[in-house]
């Protein structure tokens, strides 16, 4: 049941069917977490044992935590403040959970301020290697091309705005004609260009390494560390506590299941890391080159190892294109759960609130131009578990989720326990490690 005479018919766009909400869900999922830092967390954290870590961590926390968001943003067929308040007073609950969302609707948008900083880089490093190629297999050239960029000001905020523009043209459409109709482009796009970079790197790099760096187990390598990084990767990737996903569910119809369009979101989400994994390790190792080598890993490390291979700078375009049309993807989400919550709440065209909006985004990413992660590990919504636990009746799971008795009381069970506990132990785990 919707409530407040809202959800799907009362909003005046949606998606056009199943295929549109898990595509455009996937696209919101799979961003730079899952291309760019899921392979140097890999290498900094262990190989297999990360891996093993982040698949327990989506289990526990980022699938419970995005069913509920699920839940919530349908029945409350609103953006995300407005949903949880809805379902809120329809259950008895307090209605202050709605700055819950609100909260996740102002940390979207810091997150995205710097976010897009990250997307002009993929963005500028796509243009020059399209242009002017690589600049050759010399280490100290590939990192001079790398400060360079971080030394120009001028040429960071220039991509910054065109990266954001690019967002705010897709959200001003709307949802079907818009963010549904950009999700269909670049998914297949995206899947195209991880695929045969990974078969590129199967042939030129050295796969054995790649594989037994993935996926054989070392118990020493089981640490705290690599844990707490592995989960908090997982929030990241999925982008689950933000609110994005009950923006997108406020938007799906009754016939789409909501379940299963989760599943298949964190699925693929996990399968094109792992094919990232599988596109950049092999071409580190055939190298002798170090996978831990942080952040670095994709602006220089790569760059040196493409240079050494056979089509290295066509190869080296493509996995760059790669890296944007993720982020592009990502930050469209992210546009999109403010511009939902200013629409409904303040009124107003969604044209003038998406200019309104990027342009606010790229003013605070100004600030930004020379941080990097600095809003990454913040999870706002982390009461909205506690919120989907303790208020949300199993009822609703059961209905807006079609789950069985038995499965609507595990999830409460995660949400109620597990997913918060995860949460805050990572978030608490800088002060330590």
């Amino acid at each position: 049941m919707l409530l407040g005479g809202a959800g799907v018919r009362g909003l005046r766009d949606s998606w056009s069917g199943r295929f549109g909400f898990i595509l455009a869900a996937i696209a919101s999922a799979v961003g730079l977490g899952s291309i760019w830092k899921f392979p140097y967390e890999v290498g900094a954290n262990g190989g297999a044992a990360f891996v093993v870590f982040y698949i327990a961590g989506l289990a526990l926390a980022v699938v419970p935590l995005m069913l509920a968001e699920f839940a919530i943003g349908r029945r409350g067929g609103a953006d995300a403040a407005t949903s949880i308040e809805r379902v809120a007073a329809a259950h008895g609950a307090a209605r202050g959970w709605m700055w819950a969302g609100v909260l996740g609707v102002v940390s979207g948008a810091l997150i995205l301020s710097f976010y897009s900083v990250i997307g002009g880089w993929t963005l500028a490093y796509t243009v020059s290697t399209a242009l002017a190629g690589l600049p050759g297999a010399d280490a100290h050239a590939v990192q001079a091309r790398y400060d360079a960029l971080l030394a120009s000001p001028a040429r960071m905020i220039a991509y910054h705005a065109v990266f954001l523009a690019l967002a705010a043209a897709v959200v001003a459409r709307g949802v079907s004609r818009g963010i549904e109709a950009a999700s269909k482009v670049l998914m297949p796009v995206l899947v195209v260009l991880v695929a045969a970079l990974a078969a590129y790197s199967a042939v030129q790099g050295d796969l054995r390494a790649t594989l037994a760096f993935l996926f054989s187990l070392d118990l020493e390598r089981f640490t705290a560390h690599a844990a707490l990084e592995a989960l908090g990767l997982g929030f990241f990737s999925i982008g689950a506590g933000f609110g994005l996903m009950i923006t997108y569910a406020a938007y799906a119809g009754p016939g789409i299941a909501l379940g299963e369009a989760a599943l298949v979101t964190v699925i693929v989400d996990t399968a094109i890391s792992l094919l990232a994994g599988l596109a950049v390790f092999p071409l580190v190792f055939a190298n002798g080159l170090d996978p831990a080598s942080g952040p670095g890993l994709v602006f220089v490390t790569l760059p040196l190892a493409f240079a050494r291979m056979p089509l290295g700078e066509a190869a080296a375009a493509g996995f760059f294109l790669l890296l944007f049309v993720a982020a592009l993807a990502s930050a469209i989400s992210m546009l999109e759960l403010a511009v939902a919550l200013v629409t409904r709440r303040l009124g107003g065209s969604r044209p003038l609130a998406a200019a309104a909006l990027g342009a606010a985004c790229f003013v605070a990413g100004l600030a930004t131009v020379f941080s990097f992660n600095l809003w990454a590990d913040w999870h706002p919504l982390g009461a909205l578990a506690d919120f989907a636990g303790w208020a949300l009746p199993e009822s609703l799971l059961r209905e807006e989720l079609r789950l069985g008795p038995a499965g609507a009381r595990a999830l409460r069970w995660l949400l109620r326990w597990a997913t918060p506990a995860l949460i805050v132990v990572t978030a608490a785990a800088p002060a330590f490690f």
